[in-house]
């Protein structure tokens, strides 16, 4: 499963130059029949593989522009003369005056170089120097003591220290080097693992960390740190993920894709096969309806001329475009029907159940299929008016993802998208098609689900990416690199989305878990979605401890979505999405774990799991009391919860000591003395909110 995932970068382990490892378990056995794990970093490179890294080896020829080409990141493991360890048999350690050159041409133009080397540097015939110089790092010649902080009370194994503002220390609290040399650095470079002040040297560089041009290159001083035997120990693991995602941040970078406005955005031109003139004249015609329409969908009766000769430009569009969607031949049928039905009935409200009832993106889950949706609809976070709507929408179905749902979170009704290309209303937040937008004169039918991914992930991409700089919060590695990548971020979205769609049926819950057909007030909405993204929070983190690291990425989108995204985006006029991500915000910040001190905002990751379970759980015991108590006794406790973190609007007339309820048989009349902002934004995100603007 791990293969069909995306990759973004590609590492290059070079083995040509007389290394002491590799990262081929098979080639550590020739080096050292009798010890190959002395001799392997293969542990380290399938982490790598099951991330987000396409793994190779260069085995034969220079080091040069041809055969650096797509790489994102290059490893050179402890390049040694044989004379001193057991290494690959070919080349000599120093690279070659022209391959030094087009190395640094390489990291020069935004790759990155890893280069790992021992003790008593001078004897091993490398010329690692040279490549560390334009950093600004230095290897030195010698041997690290330290009888305070080491393994055994022996000098030589000691425990490195994290430097301050190390950008490699997320997660890292020990790591043991062995006989390990030191580093320094000058400029702008920086030491990020050091000695102990008790050390000899005090204080010296383990590893050390620099750029060139738009690259990067470190250097680590111990080879024995990451190899098989050694990798699993202590924090090693993680100062590995670290250390290499630190390295490739240029790489995902180069491949951000710019938007000046992401829900403007067009994801791309529709094909030339596609009828590409077919579909803008068809996108004109539904404009041009648009404009005429009132509020219901209907069209007044000075306009149903100019109506009429729309309808049936738009008609002769959809068959001209028909042949490019033969899986939707009913579909297509079935809105030509509901058109001349309307123009019939005098342009009235709009009624398109039957194409509706035809419209089944569900059953054409294929990567890449591409459907067409033409409908009267309003959009949910635009307008609650009826208009016509034409959208081109791309499925996002890689294996992996039909895998999921297919053996574990099987939902017949989930169809992910990618919103390629719109009419006027989609040119808001929307970001969803569900059949209960569309207009019809009876009750809709609930087959399926869209919630366009690229659309989402691009929206969690900008305001994560400016709120963390606005408010300074520090970006570990792997984060900082997700947070370029949107084609990653992209497919978290379509993997959040599968899990919480399952986490609406599962749990405490109402009849209608997914409230289509409930009225209730806003908060209760508000709580239900944080309910399921509280639970897909922990199950995404389940999958990735159980062998699907990608998994990581959800608990991330999740806590970045809500704390900064959902509370200061869209209307305030009972926006649940919104108070969800102020509820979780408070929470978190009232009990550390987002520390906002000095203009500076900390997430306490480590603590962060702690803090999303005993909030659901807060949310558990609320919904299993809903299932004893009335319905507005369910949402009077709902109230009084989130009021303990969030403070309702002075002017409520639902909080404690202020509520009069008499009775309980005009439920709406309840409702409507909500404040359509009845928990008002705190300072921490009003503050946020215009900065960003």
């Amino acid at each position: 499963m791990n293969d069909a995932q995306r990759k973004i970068a590609r590492v290059l382990f070079d083995e040509t130059h007389s290394e002491s490892w590799s990262v081929s378990a098979e080639r550590a056995r020739e080096m050292q029949p009798e010890n190959p794990v002395n001799s392997s970093y293969q542990h380290a490179a399938d982490a790598l593989a099951e991330r987000d890294f396409i793994v190779a080896r260069h085995l034969e020829g220079p080091l040069n522009g041809a055969s650096l080409a797509g790489t994102g990141i290059l490893a050179l493991l402890h390049p040694c003369d044989p004379r001193w360890e057991r290494t690959v048999p070919c080349g000599a350690p120093a690279l070659s005056p022209s391959e030094t050159n087009d190395v640094l041409d390489f990291v020069r133009s935004g790759g990155g170089l890893l280069l790992v080397t021992e003790n008593e540097h001078a004897k091993y015939g490398d010329n690692l120097n040279d490549l560390l110089a334009p950093a600004g790092l230095r290897m030195e010649n010698g041997v690290v003591f330290d009888r305070t902080a080491c393994l055994n009370e022996n000098p030589e194994w000691i425990f490195g220290e994290a430097a301050p503002d190390s950008p490699i220390a997320h997660g890292v609290k020990r790591a043991c080097f062995f006989r390990a040399g030191w580093c320094v650095a000058a400029g702008e470079a920086k030491i990020a693992w050091k000695t102990s002040g008790q050390a000899w040297p005090p204080n010296a560089g383990l590893i050390g960390l620099g750029a060139f041009g738009a690259g990067r290159i470190a250097v680590v001083t111990d080879s024995v740190l990451f190899g098989d035997e050694r990798i699993g120990q202590y924090d090693h693991f993680q100062l590995w993920m670290n250390l290499v995602y630190w390295l490739a941040e240029p790489v995902f970078r180069r491949m951000r894709t710019e938007a000046p406005e992401d829900n403007m955005r067009r994801d791309a031109a529709p094909p030339t096969a596609r009828n590409a003139r077919g579909w803008e004249e068809l996108k004109s015609a539904v404009n041009a309806l648009r404009v005429l329409q009132r509020s219901d969908g209907s069209v007044p009766e000075e306009a149903r001329g100019e109506a009429g000769l729309l309808t049936s430009d738009a008609l002769e569009h959809l068959a001209a475009l028909r042949p490019g969607f033969p899986h939707q031949s009913e579909y297509f049928d079935s809105l030509s029907c509901d058109f001349h039905a309307w123009m019939e009935g005098g342009f009235a409200r709009p009624d398109f159940g039957e194409s509706l009832t035809a419209f089944h993106p569900e059953c054409e889950r294929t990567d890449g299929r591409e459907h067409l949706a033409l409908f009267p609809l309003y959009t949910p976070n635009a307008s609650g008016d009826t208009r016509f709507e034409a959208l081109l929408i791309r499925t996002p179905w890689p294996d992996w993802l039909a895998a999921w749902e297919r053996d574990a979170y099987r939902n017949p009704k989930f169809a992910p998208g990618h919103l390629v290309d719109f009419t006027d209303g989609y040119a808001s937040e929307c970001a969803v098609l569900f059949p209960e937008t569309v207009a019809v004169a009876g009750r809709s039918p609930n087959h399926f689900a869209t919630i366009f991914c690229n659309r989402e992930a691009r929206r969690l991409q900008s305001v994560a990416r400016r709120a963390a700089e606005a408010v300074r919060l520090p970006l570990f590695p792997e984060l900082a690199c997700w947070l370029e990548s949107l084609s990653l971020i992209e497919d978290t979205a379509a993997l959040w989305d599968l899990i919480h769609d399952a986490s609406h049926s599962l749990g405490e819950l109402p009849f209608d878990p997914f409230m289509i057909r409930q009225r209730a007030p806003f908060w209760m909405y508000g709580l239900e979605e944080l309910r399921v993204d509280l639970r897909s929070f922990e199950e995404a983190a389940r999958l990735a401890e159980r062998g699907f690291p990608f998994a990581r990425y959800v608990p991330w989108a999740i806590i970045l979505d809500r704390i900064f995204r959902f509370p200061i985006t869209g209307t305030r006029v009972r926006n649940y999405d919104a108070l969800g991500g102020q509820l979780l915000f408070a929470w978190l910040h009232q009990r550390d774990i987002l520390i906002w001190r000095d203009n500076r905002l900390e997430i306490r990751w480590d603590a962060l799991p702690a803090g999303v379970h005993a909030l659901r759980e807060e949310l558990t015991h609320l919904y299993k009391f809903g299932a004893d108590c009335s319905q507005l006794t369910f949402w009077i406790a709902a109230h009084d919860l989130i009021a303990k973190s969030v403070p309702p609007h002075v002017a409520s007339r639902w909080r404690a000591g202020v509520r009069d309820f008499d009775d309980e048989n005009d439920l709406k009349k309840w409702i409507s003395l909500a404040q359509p902002d009845e928990f008002p934004l705190g300072n921490f995100h009003r503050n946020l909110e215009r900065k960003l603007k």
